[in-house]
């Protein structure tokens, strides 16, 4: 790849990751701070709804194009636009005198973010030759990580020194960063042709894949592969604060040193692995980190309010992250078929974040239920299904070449 490429992929990997905090974790340590029950911010995990919706509208990506920039670019371009118009707002409301505006505007990035998701995900799939597909993949989720540690972290730090409004309004202003890579990227029109009519752009994908032998196994996957990790994240901000006491301070600063250093290492670590042994084994090796990775918040329920130990539970928790995100991305990538990249890796994305949705809008009950010390232990056994589906990897009509 050429380093315009390398600087593309960085740019909109941070593009792509930046939004997903601002409304997940780090809202609700805001809604934490204004002093919401446990229930009403698990209740904002449904605030995420649209990146498991976002497959009923990639269609309409697929098919149109705004003008001037081509099919990908332009919608990229628009989101990012609207995205960083709502953060503004966001930024500018008062939630405990209008809750509603607050919901509303988190829906707002939420769709922006997810309706960007689709376009830069088709054009990664269109840009990249399969020799690159594993190597790009690991550069994005790099890029997708530490933006989320910059709007996780580094806005925990400025929310403790500046305020929450300060701290929304920079992240908007960060949306910025990713319309540089935009404007950069290549237009890839001319490598896959857009379906001839919407109808043709609804029905051909899923035609496509419902004719694939074995693709129920492959869709059930996707949605139970990171179940454990999404169930842990959705409580893991108001487990720190409110269960253990640690302050935006230590979270932030433990998030955006070690963890930064950890999601890297955890990219280029999955990278190595997908070239070294197959995507099965990868699979395996990396669904078994993730679930050990949510065994160290445990230890901290257990053992109690000690630095050390957030270090460590946050260090290995991002490393799981940079692994498993870039073996299952580069299954389901794959797994695409190339005249229908949009719609089809907005389905296989959308359902790896169901469980984040649908569960996560539960995981307020189930805390206060639990309690933390059983908590996190429900988590890591909710990773089983998506291995156990593994066992079955000869049924799922995979090319043979990802076996060897």
């Amino acid at each position: 790849m050429k380093p315009r490429q390398y600087a593309v992929l960085l740019l909109l990997g941070f593009a792509s990751g930046l939004p997903l905090f601002l409304t997940g974790s780090t809202l609700k340590a805001w809604m934490t701070d204004e002093g919401l029950s446990l229930a009403t911010i698990g209740l904002f995990s449904f605030v995420t709804l649209p990146y498991s919706l976002k497959v009923f509208w990639a269609p309409f990506l697929d098919r149109y194009a705004l003008p001037g920039f081509g099919r990908r670019r332009g919608w990229m371009l628009a989101m990012q636009a609207a995205m960083a118009v709502a953060l503004a707002l966001l930024a500018l409301s008062e939630p405990h005198l209008d809750l509603l505006r607050v919901v509303i505007l988190a829906l707002a990035v939420a769709v922006t973010s997810a309706t960007f998701d689709i376009a830069v995900d088709a054009w990664r799939a269109e840009a990249l030759d399969q020799k690159h597909l594993g190597l790009g993949n690991s550069i994005h989720i790099a890029a997708y990580r530490v933006a989320m540690l910059v709007s996780g972290g580094l806005a925990m730090i400025l929310a403790q020194v500046f305020g929450w409004r300060v701290t929304y309004l920079g992240m908007a202003g960060l949306t910025l960063l990713g319309m540089v890579g935009t404007w950069l990227a290549m237009n890839t029109d001319a490598v896959a042709q857009a379906p001839r009519s919407l109808q043709e752009a609804v029905s051909g994908p899923l035609r496509d894949l419902l004719q694939r032998k074995g693709i129920g196994y492959l869709l059930a996957f996707a949605v139970f592969y990171k179940l454990g990790d999404w169930l842990a994240e959705a409580m893991t901000m108001p487990f720190l604060m409110r269960g253990m006491g640690f302050t935006k301070m230590q979270i932030g600063t433990v998030q955006k040193t070690t963890a930064m250093v950890a999601i890297i290492l955890g990219g280029l670590i999955g990278g190595w692995m997908l070239m070294r042994m197959s995507l099965r084994k990868a699979l395996w090796t990396c669904g078994f980190v993730q679930a050990g990775s949510i065994l160290g918040f445990w230890a901290i329920s257990m053992l109690g309010r000690h630095l050390p130990l957030l270090v460590a539970a946050n260090t290995l928790e991002n490393l799981a992250y940079g692994m498993g995100g870039s073996a299952l991305v580069a299954l389901l990538m794959g797994s695409c078929n190339r005249s229908y990249t949009g719609t089809q890796y907005a389905l296989f994305s959308a359902l790896t974040a169901l469980p984040r949705t649908v569960f996560g809008g539960l995981t307020g009950f189930m805390a206060e239920s639990y309690g933390w010390k059983l908590y996190f232990p429900v988590c890591a056994a909710a990773a089983i299904p998506g291995l156990l589906l593994l066992l079955l990897w000869d049924r799922w009509g995979l090319p043979e070449t990802d076996e060897a």
